[in-house]
């Protein structure tokens, strides 16, 4: 008799599928909730004469209260990227996105590798001139974001599929040790290389058990471990 894994996706691909709370998604990016939530929730603000809307930048999977996809999670690192070390305003980073969009007929940019490429050049390009960036400064920008999309693994349909985030938000770090991937361990952070879960681990760690413990029990390298606790922990 032919053995069926359960579809638990109802037939969804699981990287639409809503995964993630606001605080989740923020302490898994490193993100703070209050920056985050504008982003995928939109904001009133007030102005001289009444009150302003922000509206979002990514729409997530389901509202009220806003719980976001793997794709969103992936969003939002690139948006993070793109907003690094730029205390400007949300609205031309819109203005950009929209605009090599349109330029290049990509209908969700942040989500496609096509970033590495001209649609990528021409948004930091815009966005430069939006905020009066200085040449060296779109280069900087750019060099940051790819350090940032190395981290993010495309399938062959141009879609994202592992997200290995930073665990201290160093882009110099090339390291990738632990992943998120919507297809294991419910899209939660793990060590990838024994898919060991990064909160399992300092879980045990805060019950009083060594690091040397842990590694041996998980069959893991002792820098693998400190790499969990330090993602985990990192503000």
């Amino acid at each position: 008799m032919e053995h069926r894994t359960p579809d638990i996706y109802g037939g969804k691909d699981p990287r639409d599928v809503a995964a993630y709370s606001l605080a989740e998604a923020a302490r898994y990016l490193k993100i703070p909730p209050t920056t985050l939530r504008p982003w995928v929730a939109g904001r009133k603000y007030p102005r001289q004469q009444n009150t302003g809307y922000f509206s979002r930048l990514i729409t997530t999977s389901e509202d009220h209260p806003p719980r976001l996809s793997f794709n969103n999670l992936v969003e939002a690192y690139v948006l993070r990227a793109l907003r690094a070390q730029h205390g400007v305003s949300i609205d031309a980073v819109r203005k950009a996105i929209n605009f090599a969009q349109k330029s290049y007929h990509i209908k969700r940019l942040l989500l496609s590798p096509e970033l590495r490429t001209e649609a990528g050049d021409l948004l930091l390009e815009k966005y430069g001139e939006l905020v009066n960036l200085t040449k060296s400064g779109q280069l900087a920008m750019k060099k940051i974001l790819e350090a940032h999309l190395k981290r993010v693994e495309w399938d062959q349909a141009a879609r994202p599929t592992r997200l290995y985030p930073f665990s201290t938000g160093d882009p110099i770090d090339g390291r990738k040790i632990i992943v998120i991937d919507a297809r294991l361990a419910f899209g939660r952070p793990i060590i990838f290389r024994r898919r060991i879960s990064t909160a399992a681990i300092v879980d045990r760690i805060d019950a009083g058990e060594s690091v040397d413990a842990i590694a041996a029990d998980y069959e893991l390298e002792r820098g693998e471990v400190e790499e969990a606790i330090v993602y985990e922990r990192a503000a």
